[in-house]
């Protein structure tokens, strides 16, 4: 039976950490050869002690080859040197061990961060938030308990090699008996290991429901409380952590009650072993207590071994999961852009008989669509709730490629690297407005880091965000988590300015006022009406102040565009 199983997953988790692995793998080498040095020095220390001499000639070459003689003292002196030099070793092999996991979490982790960030957003949107989240905070220190797991019951393995081994030297017949009854029950092993995956392939699956559960709960509180179903959340949430609760318990359980097993066998075991030494083999105390203080030594790691290597089997599905999940958005990474900037838009952004299919949905999202914004005019989409809105600003925002047809920028078909490019170009403002942790400073700042006093005023000033200046601490107000401390209409207002601060040539505006208030409403509104000379503005939204503003009007339904209608009288264009 092969200890840990180097198959991809976990060669994928060592990857370029082999050198730093051996130094570990060496120290715990050295650590259980002292240890198991320390236990043979009880065989002329026990026969100092009795004044007899040594009666095994193995012990006598050891002893004159690194010069000590069999008494008292020098024994003690070497058992004591011994001892200092297995802790020193033992603290180089703690400290190698944890900035190995560190460094393994920390990698993962970066690894994985690194790749949802640059992942295409079709392939993002296909997603569950819970899973990102999940993967980069449950599932990587999951990954780390494993490790740990591995190490521990790597270090038991060698100490028990080592404990073996001075077992052979002191009574080879002995030690030899041991290890036959040890390989037979490694059969019996098995199985328990077989029982262990799977529980762990369980759990993996019933943490991701429960993330799911908790994550989808905490969006849908609102909603909840409006009901007045707040038992039957709770009972839902409930059930599935009881599940996997339960799931726990039975790896617990086997783990348990298998540690039982290998410790009552083992005394067993050793009972007989030393029954028959005695009493065929004529063994003396000299040869039988150091062999019982080994086996007293070597009993607690056999479980100890046993639950840290079933706990990696147990955590092994987590990782397969896990690496899974970023190799699956690494693979789904988008083109680097090319760092030349498009030329200005002057006469349209155009799709041209696009067709946008999403996975697991039986019909296109946008099935041929031809929509033109003409350059520095008002644009406004309108639509039910699921009829492709959002999609075609993704599309027309660059972040989601096209299934047919093709993004025209004056003209230029866009693809790969350019769509990068135009990315940059475009400002994208929705109707949750998201604001970061921390000033209004720092989080105008994510728009364009060079940005100087004035061009932040000068945003604010555009997006109708003047209250700015009358609060407190000005531009260095701390917003909180997502802006809470200010109202909706004021954080719509600092999005606006945030996306105004790139000067972008398209301006998005989906669904941007349909939660605020009619005077927060019209002073964007109003904030719209000053930059329709500046830039090209799509509105999308069912109705309200801006779309009244659009010099056109679209309708779009189940991904196809239906009428096109003019100005706010919605009069159809033939």
């Amino acid at each position: 039976m092969k200890l840990f199983e180097f198959d991809a997953a976990t060669r994928a988790v060592f990857a370029g950490r082999r050198r730093q692995l051996s130094g570990i793998l060496a120290l715990m080498i050295v650590s259980a050869l002292s240890e198991g040095a320390g236990l043979m020095l009880f065989v002329p220390m026990l026969a100092a002690l009795g004044g007899s001499a040594v009666r095994s000639p193995r012990f006598v070459e050891l002893l004159t080859a690194i010069h000590v003689p069999a008494t008292i003292g020098p024994l003690l002196l070497l058992f004591v040197a011994l001892a200092l030099g297995r802790a020193a070793v033992n603290f180089a092999r703690d400290t190698a061990q944890f900035r190995f996991h560190a460094g393994v979490i920390d990698d993962l982790r970066s690894r994985a961060w690194s790749a949802l960030v640059r992942c295409d957003w079709r392939t993002l949107a296909g997603m569950r938030r819970s899973e990102g989240t999940g993967l980069l905070l449950t599932e990587v220190e999951r990954i780390g308990f494993g490790i740990q797991q591995m190490f521990f019951a790597a270090g038991s393995l060698i100490t028990l090699a080592g404990l073996g081994l001075a077992a052979l030297l002191i009574a080879p017949v002995i030690a030899i008996s041991a290890l036959l009854i040890g390989g037979a029950a490694l059969a019996v092993y098995r199985r328990i290991q077989r029982r262990t995956r799977r529980l762990g392939e369980q759990f993996t699956d019933a943490q991701r429901l429960v993330r799911a559960e908790f994550d989808e709960g905490l969006g849908a509180l609102r909603v909840i409380k409006s009901f007045g179903c707040e038992d039957r959340a709770i009972a839902s949430g409930g059930a599935a952590a009881s599940a996997l609760r339960r799931i726990e318990w039975t790896f617990y359980r086997t783990v348990g009650t298998g540690s039982i097993a290998i410790q009552g066998g083992g005394a067993a075991v050793l009972a007989a072993l030393v029954w028959i030494a005695v009493t065929r083999w004529g063994a003396g105390a000299e040869l039988i207590l150091p062999l019982v203080a080994l086996s007293l030594r070597a009993m607690p790691l056999l479980p100890v071994l046993h639950h840290c290597w079933q706990g990696w089997v147990y955590a092994k599905p987590t990782v397969i999961h896990a690496l899974a999940l970023i190799e699956t958005a690494e693979a789904a990474r988008e083109p680097e852009p090319t760092g030349r900037p498009l030329p200005p838009l002057r006469r349209e952004v155009a799709l041209r008989g696009v067709t946008v299919r999403y996975a697991g949905r039986d019909h296109d999202a946008l099935a041929r669509v031809d929509l033109v914004l003409p350059a520095r005019g008002i644009t406004a989409l309108v639509g039910a709730s699921g009829a492709g809105k959002s999609t075609v600003a993704d599309v027309l925002g660059g972040l989601l490629t096209v299934d047919g047809g093709a993004l025209e920028v004056d003209g230029t078909p866009l693809e790969g690297s350019a769509l990068r490019d135009w990315r940059r170009q475009v400002t994208y403002v929705q109707q949750d407005p998201w604001l970061f942790p921390g000033t209004i400073r720092a989080n105008l700042l994510w728009a364009d880091p060079d940005a100087n006093e004035a061009r932040l005023h000068d945003a604010l000033r555009l997006a109708a965000a003047n209250f700015v200046a009358v609060l407190p601490d000005g531009l260095d107000t701390r917003l909180g988590d997502n802006g809470r401390a200010l109202s909706g209409g004021e954080r719509q207002r600092i999005v606006l300015a945030r996306a105004l601060l790139r000067d972008p040539q398209l301006l998005i505006l989906d669904e941007a006022t349909s939660a605020l208030d009619n005077a927060t409403e019209a002073a964007i509104a109003e904030a719209v009406i000053a930059l329709r000379e500046r830039m090209t503005i799509l509105i999308i939204g069912h109705r309200g102040r801006l779309t009244a503003l659009a010099d056109r009007t679209f309708r779009i339904d189940d991904g196809r565009i239906e009428q096109v209608l003019k100005g706010p009288a919605q009069t159809p264009i033939h």
